[in-house]
């Protein structure tokens, strides 16, 4: 390798060893604190990943890093909810989590609970401001720890994979990674404003 070539790996592998562990340290916080929008995190992640030296190998360590933090982070809160149900003056994390978790989208997710088991939390990670309601749902119906973490590992996987598409279509639109960034970032934006949108224009007055 010339001297050109090592200049050129080094700062990228140095952004690498950087940017790893920010991304699964941002994507635990987002579980634990629903406010970081990790879907976009990820998906800007995956653009930046495209434009490596070899993006194969870049895109499945942020997809591994991104569903391993994901998980580490909803295990993490579920248990913290756990306690919080066993003791008399709950805690903080469970009363967070209730105040995310708006009357009727709770009964919506006990209902699909009741109706699909586990597998409702694949389709709580993908639906925007679902994760919480299901969460809840599994804590007031006292779902063991394990039993959530079965379902939660399928979860974590196709949320990973969504939005790493997210930005691998946004970064393959666009030769500079900041154009595929800004996009990659719009498009999650939209993803998760959606929901709302709808549901405001359905209780709108005819």
């Amino acid at each position: 390798m010339n001297l050109a070539a090592a200049v050129q790996v080094a700062p990228n592998s140095t952004q690498q060893a950087v940017a790893y562990p920010s991304l699964f340290l941002l994507v635990v916080i987002g579980a634990l604190v629903p406010v970081v929008p990790t879907g976009a995190l990820v998906s800007s992640a995956a653009v930046v990943a495209l434009h490596q030296a070899t993006p194969s190998l870049s895109l499945l360590v942020v997809f591994g890093v991104a569903a391993l933090a994901a998980f580490l982070g909803d295990i993490t809160l579920y248990w913290l909810g756990r306690r919080g149900m066993r003791s008399k003056n709950g805690s903080r994390w469970l009363a967070a989590i209730r105040d995310r978790a708006p009357e009727e989208r709770l009964a919506q997710a006990q209902a699909k609970l009741d109706d699909h088991g586990v597998m409702v939390l694949v389709l709580s990670r993908l639906v925007p401001a679902g994760r919480i309601p299901v969460m809840l749902a599994c804590l007031m119906a006292k779902m063991p720890l394990r039993q959530f973490a079965r379902g939660d590992v399928p979860a974590c996987l196709a949320w990973a994979v969504t939005y790493q598409l997210i930005g691998i279509l946004g970064g393959s639109l666009f030769k500079e990674p900041w154009e595929g960034v800004a996009l990659a970032v719009a498009l999650t934006v939209l993803i998760s404003a959606a929901p709302t949108v709808w549901r405001k224009v359905r209780r709108a007055p005819a």
